[in-house]
């Protein structure tokens, strides 16, 4: 009887609330900001003619579901491009380009991206190449993606390995912009 009593005593010591992992702690960073949409510009990559440089660009943490936040990356009057950022229940995070025509069908190149290899950081998370999008963008299946996010900036990056693409768009958190339309092939 008296184990029991001491049990019970000190069971409560025992239990420790779990920490979030790294990229748990980047998945809260993003939330924070679930709504609101940023101007971005061009700090790596751009050059005359890409389609980006001389655009005005926003991203729009547009939805926040459980385990999925979607983010509409505009260029200009292109509404084609969404990060599509998912958590697995090893608490990984996954990264598709979902590209969609004006009028909402998806485009042939899309669903490309690449999944963490691990929690990564609460700042930063890395997405290599995976197998589809190497199957669809074979040039691309060296790419590496990435997003480092800190009180004032998000950055969205993408580096070709083996080659000198290098491409980093920065979006300062610091400053809303109004609310953009919806991406094409979205549903309210």
């Amino acid at each position: 009887m008296k184990s029991i009593i001491l049990l019970f005593i000190f069971l409560p010591i025992c239990v420790v609330a779990q920490e979030q992992t790294s990229s748990e702690k980047f998945w809260a960073q993003l939330e924070t900001h679930c709504g609101d949409a940023f101007e971005g510009e061009i700090i790596t990559g751009g050059v005359e003619g890409d389609g980006f440089t001389g655009k005005k660009l926003i991203m729009h943490v547009r939805s926040c579901e459980e385990n999925t936040l979607r983010i509409p990356f505009f260029v200009g009057e292109n509404r084609s491009r969404t990060w599509v950022l998912t958590m697995n229940h090893d608490k990984i995070i996954s990264l598709k380009h979902d590209h969609r025509h004006e009028n909402g069908t998806e485009e042939t190149l899309t669903q490309y991206g690449g999944t963490s290899a691990n929690v990564g950081l609460a700042t930063l998370q890395m997405f290599p190449a995976d197998a589809h999008t190497a199957k669809i963008l074979p040039a691309a299946s060296t790419n590496v993606w990435w997003f480092t996010i800190n009180d004032t900036n998000l950055t969205y990056n993408l580096r070709r390995i083996g080659s000198d693409r290098l491409f980093t768009v920065r979006f300062d958190l610091t400053k809303t912009v109004s609310t953009p339309e919806a991406p094409w092939g979205a549903v309210d």
